[in-house]
Parts: C-alpha cells; sequence; structure tokens
C-alpha cells in the first residue's frame, strides 16, 4: 500500500500521476526554451541569465538543472526553437492576403516592425555573429536551418534549381536587417531595407525573363 510519505518523496509509480509529473515537466521544459528563445534573440548568447530566464518563466532556479544539462545545452536548444520559430514566421507571410510569394516575403521580413523587434524576429539576422564564435553544436544546428532555409526559398520562387540564388537573397535580407539594426541613423536604416529589396525583385525578374 502506498503512503502519503511516498507520494510527497515522488515515490508512487502510478501511471496517473507519473503521467501528470511528465506532462508537467515538459510544460515547464517548454516555457524556459520559450523564454530562453525571446531572450536569445534579444540580447544574445551573453545576456542569457539563468536566475533571470527561471524568473520569467515563473520557475525556481534550482529546477533548473531537472530540465537541462549546462547553460550551454539550453542555449544551443533555445537556439534551435528560435530558428524554427523565425522559419515558422516566414512562411506564414503573406498567407492572410494571398497566396505566398517573394515579394510578401521580402515586404515582411525587410519592414520597420521586423527591424524593431529582434526578440520575435529571424534567429538568423539576430544571432549570426553570436554562432560564429559559438561551439560546434551551435554552429551546426545553424547550418541545418540555414540548408532548409535555402530549400524554403527554393519552393518559394517555384525553382529547384535555384540554391544559388536562393543563397544570395538569404545573405542579402539577413544582411539588410542586421545592418538597419546597427546604424543610428533611422533614415539610412529604411534605405538599407529598401535597398535591399529593390535589387532582390530586380534579379528575380531579370532571371524570369531569361528563363533561369
Amino acid at each position: 500500500m502506498t503512503s502519503n510519505i511516498d507520494i510527497v518523496k515522488g515515490n508512487f509509480t502510478g501511471a496517473g500521476i507519473v503521467g501528470h509529473s511528465k506532462a508537467d515537466k515538459a510544460k515547464s521544459r517548454q516555457r524556459i526554451l520559450d523564454a530562453a528563445s525571446l531572450q536569445l534573440r534579444e540580447l544574445g548568447f551573453a545576456g542569457i541569465s539563468i536566475g533571470e530566464l527561471m524568473k520569467s518563466a515563473k520557475l525556481t532556479h534550482g529546477g533548473f538543472y531537472g530540465h537541462f544539462e549546462s547553460r550551454e545545452d539550453l542555449v544551443a536548444q533555445a537556439l534551435d526553437q528560435a530558428l524554427t520559430d523565425g522559419e515558422a514566421s516566414a512562411v506564414r507571410a503573406g498567407s492572410t492576403k494571398g497566396p505566398r510569394t517573394l515579394k510578401s516575403f521580402l515586404n515582411n521580413y525587410l519592414s520597420r516592425i521586423h527591424r524593431d523587434d529582434p526578440s520575435s524576429g529571424c534567429a538568423f539576422a539576430a544571432l549570426a555573429g553570436d554562432v560564429a564564435r559559438a561551439d560546434q553544436r551551435s554552429r551546426d544546428i545553424m547550418t541545418r536551418h540555414a540548408e532548409a532555409w535555402v530549400d524554403t526559398l527554393c519552393k518559394l520562387l517555384d525553382d529547384d534549381h535555384a540554391g544559388e540564388f536562393a543563397m544570395s537573397v538569404m545573405c542579402a535580407v539577413v544582411g539588410a536587417v542586421t545592418l538597419s539594426r546597427a546604424v543610428g541613423d533611422e533614415a539610412l536604416s529604411d534605405k538599407l531595407l529598401l535597398a535591399a529589396r529593390k535589387t532582390i525583385l530586380e534579379q528575380a525578374a531579370a532571371r524570369q525573363s531569361s528563363g533561369n
């Protein structure tokens, strides 16, 4: 017979309580990842504080190691989620106003809204510099997502052989957003975004007219 002490100590192995405990742990872990993903994009790798993170997730500091092996493990998993969330946002671009196109993607990505809100934006633009100085695990995660992004852009262009152009589009938009956030002149920042959008659309039109 199971005692109340056994339940308090976590010794009860009944399916109901174990299942509930696992579900709660999974939810808590996801809350930490959600908060870390936002903080990572806003503050960079160095800005992640375990204490502040657990507080924002409404969890105790001591519970952190029940979910992650180390701070580095959390950062890697939060990076993966941040990149995944950014890709999902890009996929949704233009979906509420008709079919998704290169133009709708650019309008969404190269916008003031995206520029001014890095915490909910693309992790490539927010974190490429951090990842370049990070460990191999983080670089491997970004590599996998970069390859997926190129494939997504090829589908957007409706051209399975547009890999090189898709890479140039990715470089242009990530670079434009990164620079637009770095400069202190808002007018120049806007011009950087508009210039990238104009150049990409002109290149896309030229490729289409030439049959490439």
